[in-house]
């Protein structure tokens, strides 16, 4: 049996080992939980390839949850909210880098790489499941370790846009066209028949009479 003297040094050598491996043990399972918030968020833009009009400005930003990875998208086009169309759009994609040694190596590379991924993507984001978005460091991870879209938290919204009422339609005012002169003599005519035809008693009725039988006026 060996004697106390000798068996301290010994136990202080294991208490110190067990001190310096410990903390470091801590900081690794730390570093491991924060790296989804180290510099996990980005915005990306994208135009529709069939609509050069439509432009996305998009932001997204990535938290854990249980062991997996959750990128919440979020984009608009507030050029919609006036000529139609798609004005907002969101979703979420999952995945498990942790499976990576790229994401566990370097983090700040790693979203950097998943931020190319989401331009890559254009139009498919937030609509095409089966587009992955892969970082490059984790070209041989599992697939899991790639960020899958969740098609059921895809919310697009859209509106008609601003309609503008046609111009009220002018119709030409009528003018009332001067009345044309008119040189009718038939009146005069009978009244001269009448005073050379008829006594003076009967010189009215005979002008309306010869006036009826003319064809002036």
């Amino acid at each position: 049996m060996l004697p106390l003297g000798t068996l301290a040094p010994l136990f202080f050598f294991y208490a110190l080992l067990a001190g310096q491996v410990s903390p470091s043990l801590g900081r690794s399972r730390k570093s491991t939980a924060a790296l989804a918030g180290a510099n996990g968020r980005g915005k990306f833009a994208f135009t529709d390839e069939l609509k050069a009009d439509v432009r996305m400005q998009c932001t997204w930003t990535a938290r854990d949850v249980a062991d997996a990875v959750r990128l919440s998208v979020k984009c608009e086009d507030p050029g919609a909210r006036i000529r139609g169309g798609v004005t907002d759009m969101e979703c979420e994609y999952s995945g498990k880098p942790g499976g990576c040694a790229g994401y566990r190596a370097n983090s700040k590379t790693f979203w950097k790489q998943v931020a190319r991924a989401f331009k890559k993507l254009q139009a498919k984001v937030c609509k095409d499941e089966r587009a992955l978005v892969r970082a490059g460091v984790c070209k041989s991870a599992p697939r899991d370790a790639h960020f899958k879209l969740d098609i059921d938290t895809s919310v697009v919204s859209a509106q008609s846009g601003i309609q503008t009422p046609p111009p009220p339609l002018l119709w030409p005012r009528a003018t009332a066209s001067p009345a044309a002169p008119t040189n009718c003599t038939g009146s005069e005519n009978a009244r001269r028949r009448a005073e050379q035809q008829c006594s003076s008693s009967w010189a009215s009725f005979c002008a309306f009479f010869f006036q009826i039988l003319s064809d002036d006026c």
